[in-house]
């Protein structure tokens, strides 16, 4: 299928999340409905508090995240380690059985945050050389390394700590571990784009819609907007095209990745706000927006179907979604616990809008 402008309708195969977050507790029966709405998989972040750092406390998190799945839903968790300092290279061969065992939820990766790096990322890997016997566990049975790609020195500027994280710790750990497939989650420069792009087979990354619809201008148009904010931060304007090029090149190591990450609304909107996009709601449209405004809708399927079921080697959905270019009126908020949640664009019109399963 190739869409014009013309297009009115858009069919994809039923794609994938590949980065998300869902949190815990109550809020699960807001959010992960969502998703599920949306996408057949996703792969869940361990960040909550206390971290999932066990094969144990992964399979609990994923039985709570199908407890509040709509009736009839098959959606699928992939869940995901936590890596810290002290992890045990044991659970990471406990973590890759789970992919064999059909009772259990399979984990496929473990996630690295930088300690520091963004939201509960305290407990995280403080140096990378310490987890190496981990890392070379993972190569071994086949996990995948997620980045938070970031260095957290507060002499590096906000803005270009991703181009130094490359630099300094991406290069040399790809070089020790050359077979481990390595997937640099949220990109958001010019140098992460270009540097996957000519890494090798072993190394991808995820894209989120809002990386690819807006620049950090949008953080501040008509007064700090704080639904805006989220790490790694939206970047210059040079860098969004970058990322949409890279997005619509049709090149497979490059995927959808929500990172939708919701948060009480007076916790975002507070004089010390947390970082996060709430997108679940309506990723799939964000990201035809995205598209279409490149003139690129006939690569979306790709992008959000089939690019990161074959990099994490799981087989490509069956079944379709259908987008169909009407306006629409995003909702203002939901309920997120005792309190609410404000998605990105809410009560804004969106171009396009994915119709009921």
């Amino acid at each position: 299928m190739h869409p014009t402008d013309a297009t009115t309708t858009l069919t994809l195969t039923r794609p994938d999340d590949w980065h998300l977050h869902v949190r815990d507790g109550d809020v699960l029966g807001t959010v992960v409905p969502h998703t599920a709405a949306q996408f057949a998989r996703a792969i869940i972040m361990p960040n909550l508090k206390p971290p999932v750092t066990t094969v144990e406390q992964a399979q609990a998190y994923a039985g709570r995240i199908r407890a509040v799945l709509p009736p009839g839903s098959d959606f699928t968790p992939l869940m995901t380690l936590y890596l810290t300092d002290r992890l045990d290279p044991a659970e990471i061969r406990r973590a890759g059985a789970t992919r064999a065992a059909t009772h259990q939820a399979p984990i496929v990766a473990a996630k690295l945050y930088p300690a520091g790096a963004t939201t509960n990322s305290d407990a995280g890997v403080t140096d990378i050389r310490r987890i190496y016997p981990v890392l070379e566990a993972m190569q071994r049975e086949g996990l995948l390394l997620l980045v938070h790609g970031e260095v957290t020195s507060p002499d590096i500027d906000l803005f270009d700590r991703e181009a130094v994280f490359i630099e300094e710790q991406l290069i040399p750990l790809r070089r020790d571990f050359p077979e481990l497939r390595i997937v640099m989650e949220h990109i958001t420069t010019r140098e992460a784009a270009h540097y996957v792009r000519d890494a090798g087979p072993h190394t991808a990354a995820t894209i989120t819609a809002h990386h690819l619809l807006f620049n950090r201008n949008a953080i501040f148009t008509g007064g700090i907007r704080p639904h805006y904010y989220c790490l790694p931060v939206l970047k210059r304007e040079t860098h969004r095209l970058a990322l949409v090029e890279a997005a619509t090149s049709g090149n497979p190591r490059f995927f959808l990745g929500t990172d939708s990450a919701p948060h009480p609304a007076h916790l975002k909107e507070h004089a010390s706000g947390c970082a996060g996009c709430y997108t679940a709601h309506a990723a799939l449209e964000m990201y035809a927006q995205a598209f279409d405004a490149a003139g690129a809708l006939d690569k979306l399927e790709g992008f959000a179907s089939f690019h990161g079921a074959d990099f994490y080697g799981l087989p490509r959905n069956s079944g379709t979604r259908t987008l169909q270019r009407m306006d629409w009126q995003t909702p203002t908020q939901f309920p997120f616990g005792a309190a609410e949640l404000k998605p990105l664009q809410g009560g804004e019109t969106l171009p396009w809008k994915l119709l009921p399963a």
